[in-house]
């Protein structure tokens, strides 16, 4: 995600309940990175504004980041998410939520969430994970990361295959720096544990993007949940 250099991040949150999403907004408006652009209590809010802006200012709305709870009355937070994913690809969208079940991290993942992370987080660590998003990285809970990596140890090992058949040959590198996006971590990160630049990490991720066929870190996690990686 780009953002002007010593601009808060404008943050956006999607949540029905009332108590909740005034903790949110309590937390943002006083941290002093982040500012709280706009508030729902549903997809519903959320969506007819993301229309109406484009309808009427012939321009998207100033979002930087999207807050998204998961169960709402209406529409899952799940298909909020694809929809506003549709229209904002850059902006990402954290998946906040009670629920750490298999399913819905799953469908999260692959509706293009950038991160996962449990409401019982404390305060500070939560804003040490949203930072992490600012800084190109994609959060997820402890628990829901050994969720996904068991996803991962489950799916056939050797190549990525394409809905279409075709085999995808990622090299060992490759397939590490991907397994490390899987977890959440961000690029300085990857480059940190694999002993390598961050060049050459963003290099490798090219390679992995090129080859799947994707444009982000959401998009290639999606893709390697969905279709397998060793």
């Amino acid at each position: 995600m780009e953002r002007t250099s010593g601009r808060a991040t404008r943050v956006v949150t999607v949540e029905d309940d009332s108590r909740y999403r005034a903790s949110l907004e309590v937390l943002l408006r006083h941290s002093a990175d982040f500012v709280l652009e706009e508030s729902f209590a549903g997809p519903a809010a959320a969506l007819e504004r993301l229309a109406s802006a484009s309808a009427t200012d012939d321009q998207l709305p100033g979002w930087d980041l999207v807050l998204m709870d998961l169960d709402m009355p209406g529409m899952s937070g799940v298909e909020c998410t694809r929809r506003i994913k549709a229209v904002l690809p850059g902006v990402p969208v954290v998946v906040l939520t009670v629920f750490e079940d298999r399913a819905s991290i799953v469908e999260a993942i692959c509706a293009g969430a950038d991160g996962y992370l449990l409401k019982r987080a404390p305060a500070d660590a939560l804003l040490l994970q949203l930072r992490a998003v600012v800084a190109g990285g994609s959060p997820l809970s402890a628990g829901v990361a050994r969720t996904v990596l068991d996803v991962v140890r489950q799916v056939n090992a050797g190549s990525l295959t394409h809905l279409s058949g075709e085999a995808v040959e990622l090299t060992d590198r490759e397939r590490e720096v991907l397994g490390c996006l899987v977890r959440g971590m961000s690029y300085k990160a990857v480059a940190k544990a694999l002993g390598i630049s961050i060049d050459t990490v963003r290099s490798h991720i090219r390679g992995v993007y090129g080859k799947l066929q994707v444009h982000s870190v959401a998009e290639a996690v999606s893709r390697a949940l969905r279709s397998g990686i060793v």
